[in-house]
């Protein structure tokens, strides 16, 4: 029996740039807990504007992991790599996957061996692991064709980081094959951010991890911003003081999301969740003190 097509990637358009969210896999339940703990089901009742897109009825907040690809400035560009297949990690969820991310990616007209920028917003595992696949039992750059990019500040922090076993394994089998092949390129990303294209820009957003970036596309007076994790969920709009349970600076981070959303809020720039579970992406409004978010549905290509 023949297997089906991979669905279309939902996609937004942003003056002339198509967006498309290639997805990997839904995550679980349990994530929610874990990852935001300040967001209990009882903050998430307060805020009736979640359910039930990003939140289940009794509480449950929904995530995703997804990678964003488009072409802007004649480069065609995927914005992180998602958790990757057949990699050892200490997290069950993300542990030996066996996802069709490739054939979702290749069916929204991005083979691998066409990618031409890959932008990676941070280097945590569930960022980096498509960066490689394995072939003859080894790791290799998935894209050999293209340019990976990180902010330098990132790759400095990890390098003289005191790493468990599970983060060593993720540099070995997701990070340093595609250093030793030589397409690692590291960026300066000063406060105010810096062009790396034409309409694409790398923003510094650092508190999740010290060297974290968000992107930010323009095209015909139209702009999209990419979250990577300085924001993982919408509750995070209603309350930004909700940190993860993995950011390196609590406090910086925070403040680098206050400075984010401060500058969206009553904007018509489109903010794309790389966590947000579908519809992904919306209008960020003010409410109150805090902010919420206005969804803007993808269409299907």
């Amino acid at each position: 029996m023949q297997t089906p097509p991979p669905p279309a990637a939902p996609s937004w358009t942003v003056g002339d740039i198509t967006v498309h969210r290639i997805d990997e896999i839904p995550l679980p339940p349990a994530t929610g807990p874990w990852l935001l703990p300040g967001a209990t089901t009882d903050v998430v009742s307060q805020h009736d504007w979640l359910r039930p897109d990003f939140a289940d009825h009794d509480g449950t907040l929904r995530l995703d992991s997804h990678s964003f690809a488009f072409v802007v400035g004649g480069l065609r560009v995927l914005v992180d790599t998602g958790i990757g297949n057949g990699k050892e990690r200490a997290n069950p969820a993300w542990h030996n996957l066996r996802t069709d991310f490739l054939e979702r990616l290749a069916a929204a007209g991005y083979s691998p061996d066409s990618v031409d920028l890959v932008i990676l917003t941070h280097l945590h595992a569930d960022h980096v692991g498509w960066n490689t696949r394995e072939a003859n039992g080894e790791w290799v750059p998935t894209f050999p064709n293209a340019r990976y990019l990180t902010s330098r500040a990132e790759r400095e922090f990890w390098a003289t980081y005191d790493m468990d076993e599970p983060r060593r394994q993720m540099f070995r089998d997701s990070v340093i094959p595609v250093e030793e092949a030589g397409l690692l390129d590291l960026v300066d990303v000063p406060e105010g951010g810096v062009e790396i294209a034409p309409g694409l820009r790398l923003i510094s957003t650092p508190g999740h991890t010290p060297g974290h970036i968000a992107v930010e596309l323009t095209s015909r007076g139209e702009t999209a911003l990419i979250t990577g994790d300085c924001i993982h969920h919408p509750v995070q709009l209603a309350r930004p003081a909700i940190g993860a349970c993995v950011d390196i600076d609590p406090a910086r981070s925070e403040a680098s999301r206050r400075k984010l959303l401060d500058s969206l809020a009553g904007t018509d720039t489109l903010l794309l969740g790389t966590h947000f579970a579908p519809p992904t992406a919306g209008r960020v409004m003010a409410q109150g003190d805090a902010y919420r978010l206005s969804p803007v549905p993808a269409a299907s290509r």
